[in-house]
Parts: C-alpha cells; structure tokens; sequence
C-alpha cells in the first residue's frame, strides 16, 4: 500500500508512471496535500521541527548530523512514537490468520 498525498514532489511523473505500471500488486491511498490526523509520519516531522527550532547549521552535513541526532532520540522515546499513531486513530496490531 502507498499512501500518497498530493504535495507536488509526489505528483512527478515518475511517480505516477511507476504507479500505474504496478496497479496489479500496488494499491494507493490518496491523501489530502497535508492530513497529520490520518498520517502518523506527520507527527514525527512535527516533533523533530521543534526541537531543531533553536539550532543553527552552517553547513548541510551539520543539518544532516543534527537531524540524525535528533530522530535517533524520538525513536528510543516509543511513547512519542504512539503518541503519533494515536493521534491518527491507526494501531499496530495485525489480524489473526484464518
């Protein structure tokens, strides 16, 4: 499954080739352009901008480090992690096997 919003990186034709060449395996999910309350990936962008909000780079290998540095420290957080799924109704559990 491919949930696809509609920010205009995504709309390239690449993108759009590739889809409609694999519709036999690839179901998408289109999205409004910007929807944090039905993707949880929304909520993790939303945490890492603020703490970068009192950070200065001066160089792109600066901004890579900081921004490694910074998702490492949400990610051994699980409950802000949760926090992002709950927020949009999702859960991890899977169905039992029939």
């Amino acid at each position: 499954m491919w949930c696809w919003d509609n920010l205009n990186v995504h709309l390239a034709g690449q993108l759009a080739d590739f889809a409609a060449a694999n519709t036999d395996w690839l179901r998408i999910v289109q999205l409004s352009t910007y929807a944090p309350e039905l993707n949880p990936a929304e909520g993790v962008w939303s945490l890492l901008r603020r703490t970068l909000a009192n950070f200065a780079v001066t160089d792109l290998p600066g901004l890579v480090r900081i921004v490694k540095r910074k998702l490492k420290k949400i990610q051994y957080r699980p409950h802000l992690l949760t926090g992002c799924l709950t927020q949009t109704g999702l859960t991890l559990d899977t169905p039992a096997n029939p």
